[in-house]
């Protein structure tokens, strides 16, 4: 009977451990030839992309000055004093495009109509006993808002200015208060105002903000229309010729050029420049501050135009078929993760281009497949590109799964704890 029980416990611990064999393999079967598998390695690439450019447009040492490209809210470029400095006429722009923004005008309409009041026409005597530049008007008389434009920014009138902002807001107390307003919601943080001419020391900014306004300016058409006139025929029989014209034989379109003791002369423009290597321009837009002299200021634009045609040129910032990610399996596969299309630039940047790689997590998938994105900070702007799969990432097969438990088994427990 003792020999009997014996087998019978046997018996049943061969049973008990027979079930649990069974109960393993029948999970480490499916477990392991139908379950997930570990995710591939993902390692970002090293890339850097060169400009390909041997230098950059040269901008004065002498006072400040900084350019930005058309379509850009970005600058690319700057030299000299980098804080506040005075701007002298240049916040007559300023004036000009807080005035359309408040009293909208088509290109070439005549906009609203300005009568010009006794307050205006004191202002006119004033500025005229001053030596500072003034087009004739009087009290009473009626002028389209297009021919205060004109005046104001053609002529560099400075009563012309004061007028248009009263007209607008009511005083030259609401002007700034507008102004400033106006000013904030664009980010052009380092510019203050006092007036609505630029003639006081305190009408202040950076020329990287004084280049934007010259883009928002040329980029506003009835200020642009304006501005591409050589000169205009105004209320009264009186005229007044493009005062801001300045070297347009280098490809310069003047928005305001100005002196005053405190500023110095300051020259707000737009800059046509040929690209090297293609047969098309770019336009650019610009601000020089505090230059000391015209013959300084010459050699400085001479300068700028002539490097600027030589070192700007469209360049593929993200190359199509180019890598930014290597997938490698725990089966010794590998893929990169490439992009998709081309994306170019206009740069003169000398400094490697900054990428930032989102990649997405995979463990098998068809060449092709989009596996995240890249994006590269420009002067532009970002730019992003789809990044796809250039080979195809395979299930290893029933063997390896059966041979490397430990990586299947995890990523199945992962697979249920997600």
């Amino acid at each position: 009977m003792a020999g009997s029980a014996g087998r019978k416990a046997i018996r049943a611990v061969v049973i008990v451990i027979g079930v649990f064999v069974i109960l393993a393999i029948g999970l480490y079967g499916p477990a392991t030839l139908v379950g997930p598998l570990p995710p591939a390695t993902a390692t970002l690439l090293e890339t850097s992309a060169d400009a390909g450019v041997t230098g950059t447009p040269t901008l004065p040492t002498t006072g400040a000055s900084a350019l930005v490209a058309d379509g850009s809210d970005q600058v690319l470029a700057t030299a000299g004093l980098p804080e506040a400095v005075p701007i002298g006429g240049s916040a007559k722009v300023i004036t000009a495009l807080v005035v359309l923004d408040a009293k909208p005008m088509e290109a070439g309409s005549p906009g609203g109509s300005v009568t010009v009041s006794r307050e205006d026409y004191d202002g006119f005597v004033r500025y005229i006993s001053e030596s500072a530049r003034a087009v004739p008007f009087i009290a009473g008389e009626t002028w389209t808002q297009r021919e205060m434009l004109q005046a104001a920014l053609l002529g560099s009138s400075n009563n012309h200015a004061d007028a248009l902002a009263r007209w607008a807001f009511g005083s030259i107390e609401g002007y700034l208060a507008a102004a400033d307003a106006w000013l904030a919601e664009r980010g052009l943080t380092s510019v203050e105002l006092v007036d609505a001419t630029g003639l006081d020391e305190g009408d202040v900014g950076t020329a990287s903000d004084l280049a934007l306004i010259t883009a928002l300016a040329f980029a506003e058409p009835a200020i642009a229309e304006v501005m591409a006139q050589d000169g205009a025929k105004l209320t009264g029989g009186r005229a007044v010729e493009n005062l801001s014209s300045y070297l347009p034989d280098l490809g310069y379109l003047g928005l305001s050029r100005s002196y005053t003791d405190q500023a110095g002369i300051c020259f707000l423009f737009a800059l046509e420049v040929p690209v090297a290597g293609a047969d098309e321009t770019v336009t650019l837009y610009g601000a020089l501050l505090r230059e000391p002299d015209w013959e300084t200021v010459d050699t400085d634009l001479e300068t700028l135009a002539s490097t600027a045609a030589t070192t700007i040129r469209q360049t593929p910032v993200i190359a199509e078929g180019q890598p930014f990610v290597t997938y490698t399996t725990a089966w010794g596969e590998t893929a990169q993760g490439v992009a998709r299309s081309t994306e170019t630039r206009m740069l003169w940047v000398t400094s490697p281009l900054e990428y930032r790689v989102d990649a997405e997590e995979l463990s098998t998938a068809s060449a092709g497949r989009d596996v995240g994105s890249v994006t590269v900070s420009t002067p532009d702007g970002d730019v992003t590109v789809l990044l796809e799969l250039d080979a195809r990432l395979g299930d290893p097969g029933p063997m390896w799964r059966l041979g490397n438990p430990v990586p299947v088994i995890t990523a199945f427990i992962d697979s249920r704890t997600d």
